[in-house]
């Protein structure tokens, strides 16, 4: 079920980026990116997050989580001391994003953590001890 969500979820993305990025033409390209991101279940029963977001600091990265949702803003600015004249290639985004992600209702919101390295945010989301599979035992009835 969450892959289908995520699926979902992606999909809007692209079509409101692709609106979002329409007429954007100057040589640095701000407002024009949004970073790439891999969700995965680890055998521990945690839903991991990564996402590249390379050249920021960690002061830049604004990231909440409220009713299932994780929001992820930020942005990434332009070169400081170059102008756009001085470019003769500008490949690199640069501008606000934002990326949302409905979660399942069985994340411990109390134990969700984030960590910054190397340009990459790895935010871990633990599922809540109800949502993990325990053996019942089945006992005999006389």
């Amino acid at each position: 079920m969450f892959r289908e969500l995520a699926t979902m979820q992606e999909q809007m993305n692209r079509i409101w980026g692709t609106f979002r990025d329409r007429g954007h033409e100057d040589v640095t390209q701000r407002g024009a990116w949004s970073p790439a991101v891999d969700v995965y279940e680890t055998e521990q029963r945690e839903l991991v997050l990564k996402a590249d977001l390379p050249g920021l600091k960690r002061e830049d990265i604004d990231l909440t989580f409220e009713n299932q949702t994780l929001i992820l803003r930020g942005e990434r600015r332009p070169e400081e001391g170059v102008s756009d004249g001085e470019y003769q290639r500008a490949e690199r985004l640069y501008g606000a994003f934002s990326r949302s992600f409905t979660l399942p209702a069985l994340i411990d919101a109390g134990r969700v953590r984030a960590d910054y390295r190397n340009g990459v945010l790895t935010v871990t989301l633990p599922l809540r001890e109800e949502a993990r599979a325990r053996q019942i035992e089945v006992t005999p009835t006389e």
